[in-house]
């Protein structure tokens, strides 16, 4: 890709809308400074100082912040949070991010904010270092009266928006976002916009929208190696696939058979994987919502992926002006 393409893309993102629908976290990094470690009087067990405390959106709060990194000139969340501290701090966080529009965003007195609260030793010299991660996540069913509320905010924006990015986080069914109830209403809306689904749990089931998954979630639709098994999907869906392999990039099949396959960039030191895939989605969201070609879309997901694995103790984002660095460490993509 030369330069010159890649501006023409990037320079009609702050024109774009895109949504965002799905289970967003509260990332909460606790900052351990381990010179100044003490023993507990009370308990004998080590202490661990905190000497700095980070919060910033994480799950679907990643691809958003990703978009808004992007310049996308419209962002609407479309989740919720608990009446917590940590819903305050991911509330916050989420309004500091530009463009992005609170009005399908809401707090429930029900639940509690899904949290990933990640330990990071910061030893001199050294990377951080995670410690076990500490999680809150609901383990009931979201409530039928929430539930409403987020299909409505769908149907609203199904008309406004250039794209809708659903991204399912949860382990439990039923217990985030992206319900049946939802999924439903994505079927409904689905021909009114371009619609990318992205699920930890797999797409089975899923309205025929774009699928984004990686190989371990394409299994659980068909056996078979990748390439082949994505362009299976591809045509019973009619819409692209795409297939993250890891090191080896990312695959793209087409319903009509044909398939593309954009290799990763060179590793350059020491890498945390952590918002990668989140990278990948909110990159082919906004190149496929400016009309780009798939090979284009593809190359630009994974220039991302590539700034933001070498971000460390972060969950990290990419900008265009990163995106447009990191094509000079690509052998197939020199910038003119």
């Amino acid at each position: 890709m030369t330069a010159e393409r890649l501006q023409e893309i990037t320079g009609k993102y702050p024109s774009l809308r895109i949504a965002v629908v799905g289970d967003y976290s509260c990332d909460r990094y606790l900052e351990i400074d381990p010179t100044r470690e003490e023993t507990s009087i009370e308990t004998g067990l080590p202490v661990h100082n905190i000497t700095n405390v980070r919060a910033q959106p994480g799950a679907a709060g990643t691809v958003l912040a990703n978009l808004s990194a992007l310049g996308v000139g419209e962002l609407w969340p479309v989740g919720f949070c608990g009446c917590d501290g940590e819903g305050y701090e991911l509330q916050r966080a989420l309004e500091q991010l530009p463009g992005v529009k609170m009005n399908y965003f809401f707090e429930s007195k029900t639940q509690r904010t899904f949290t990933y609260c990640k330990p990071l030793m910061m030893e001199p010299g050294q990377p951080p270092r995670e410690l076990s991660r500490l999680d809150s996540k609901n383990w009931h069913h979201t409530p039928k009266t929430l539930q409403k509320k987020l299909a409505d905010g769908v149907r609203a924006l199904a008309g406004k928006v250039d794209a809708f990015v659903i991204l399912d986080q949860v382990d439990e069914p039923e217990t985030g976002v992206v319900t049946q109830n939802l999924l439903a209403t994505i079927d409904e809306i689905k021909t009114q916009t371009l619609v990318i689904g992205d699920s930890r749990r797999g797409l089975k089931n899923w309205p025929h929208v774009i699928y984004k998954m990686n190989a371990d979630e394409l299994a659980r639709f068909t056996d078979g190696e990748p390439k082949t098994a994505a362009v299976e999907l591809a045509q019973k869906t009619g819409k692209p696939v795409f297939v993250s392999v890891a090191e080896n990039g990312i695959h793209c099949a087409n319903p009509n058979g044909e398939t593309t396959h954009s290799p990763a960039l060179p590793v350059r030191g020491a890498i945390d994987i952590v918002g990668a895939g989140d990278a990948v989605t909110a990159n082919l969201a906004a190149a496929l919502a400016t009309d780009a070609e798939l090979p284009e879309a593809l190359e630009l997901a994974n220039r991302a992926a590539s700034i933001v694995i070498h971000k460390l103790g972060t969950t990290g984002t990419a900008s265009v002006s990163e995106i447009g660095v990191a094509g000079t460490f690509s052998p197939n993509s020199p910038m003119g």
